[in-house]
């Protein structure tokens, strides 16, 4: 699952393609800010820290290419996917792209739908790379998948085995709620006879270690991890 709540930039000089853009991805969930030129792109970048940047190369003021190296050798931003949304298409201008450390390169025009499965691509191929990583930092919450230990802020412990299996399947499976019946058919599997008092119990066992900010309770439903 994506996390829904990511920050986008939208930077063009084409006051329709902002709309259009903007509308589309925020009824997807995102949280969205734009600019029409590259060097407001660079200011807005600098004050909203987007989890990624879609830009335009033909731009006044300053064009995408050298607004993007700006970004990318910025401390703050260097980790920030790069996204060119583009008419153009010589060859140059897409080795350009890339040479700077562009993560995509998109001809326009293109499809809402499309774009937003290219963006949704980009961002499930970092939550994967993570995941394979031996450890996973969310914020203050270190996972470290080889010993079973979480670390937070000055305190760590190591889990035991269905603790850790439970962190990890909500860590794998952000910002969607799952009822008590689900967890227990993914994290202890069908055919166990365990009851869903259970998964209360290891959850609050989990949030005394890691506090009550990441799983939160869904009154009626369940449970929703957020790795924000």
């Amino acid at each position: 699952m994506i996390d829904l709540s990511l920050k986008i930039l939208l930077v063009d000089d084409d006051p329709d393609i902002l709309e259009l853009l903007e509308y589309n991805l925020q009824k997807e969930g995102f949280q969205i800010r734009t600019a029409e030129n590259g060097l407001l792109g660079i200011q807005v970048a600098q004050d909203f820290l987007p989890d990624m940047i879609l830009m335009d190369i033909m731009m006044p003021v300053m064009d995408g290419i050298e607004a993007g190296r700006i970004i990318k050798q910025s401390k703050e931003l260097k980790n920030s996917y790069l996204i060119f949304l583009t008419a153009r298409t010589e060859e140059y201008s897409e080795v350009a792209a890339f040479d700077i450390g562009a993560n995509d390169y998109i001809i326009k025009p293109v499809k809402p739908r499309a774009l937003i499965s290219r963006i949704k691509a980009v961002f499930q191929r970092n939550i994967a790379e993570t995941l394979e990583e031996e450890k996973v930092v969310l914020e203050d919450l270190i996972i470290n998948r080889q010993n079973y230990s979480i670390a937070v802020k000055e305190s760590s412990w190591t889990l035991p085995k269905k603790e850790f299996d439970l962190l990890m399947f909500f860590v794998s499976n952000p910002n969607k709620v799952y009822t008590r019946d689900e967890i227990l058919s993914s994290v202890w599997g069908k055919g166990i006879h365990v009851t869903e008092r259970t998964v209360d119990v290891h959850i609050r066992k989990i949030r005394e270690k890691i506090g009550e900010d990441y799983i939160r309770t869904i009154k009626g439903v369940g449970y929703l991890f957020s790795r924000n």
